[in-house]
């Protein structure tokens, strides 16, 4: 079975690091400690996306995040709604950046279609801010 991947807007994230520190928090993370993005939708191709699909995290119109995803969880809010769970792997992989346009909820990715992962940093090495990143990727020049 092909794997599929995920992608979703990372409402609130101004940039990776803020994601990070969100999924720090206890409210973030599921009964079993790892963190989680509840959904209010199921995805249908879900045997796709445990075949090694990640979610790619979209921050301010850039993609430049994704996270492996583990299972999918139901979940039942306090409303008695039965949501998605989608449980992530904890380790954060930073992605080329990436222009992508707003859109609502999540959406799938094609394999072929996800950014590529930036190697990892070096001890030293700088980061660039979150803003002039997005401007080169927009002119594809990262």
């Amino acid at each position: 079975m092909t794997a599929i991947h995920l992608i979703k807007l990372c409402v609130g994230a101004q940039q990776v690091e803020d994601l990070i520190e969100w999924q720090q928090n206890p409210r973030a993370r599921g009964p079993d400690g790892l963190p989680r993005h509840v959904t209010r939708m199921w995805p249908k191709r879900a045997a796709e996306i445990l075949a090694g699909g990640s979610l790619y995290w979209v921050f301010k119109g850039v993609v430049l995040a994704r996270q492996r995803i583990l299972r999918l969880d139901e979940v039942t809010g306090s409303d008695g709604i039965i949501r998605c769970g989608i449980v992530l792997d904890p380790e954060i992989h930073r992605t080329a950046a990436t222009p992508k346009r707003p859109f609502q909820g999540w959406r799938y990715l094609r394999v072929q279609d996800a950014p590529a992962d930036l190697p990892r940093a070096r001890k030293g090495d700088d980061t660039l801010p979150p803003d002039l990143d997005a401007a080169l990727a927009e002119l594809g020049l990262h």
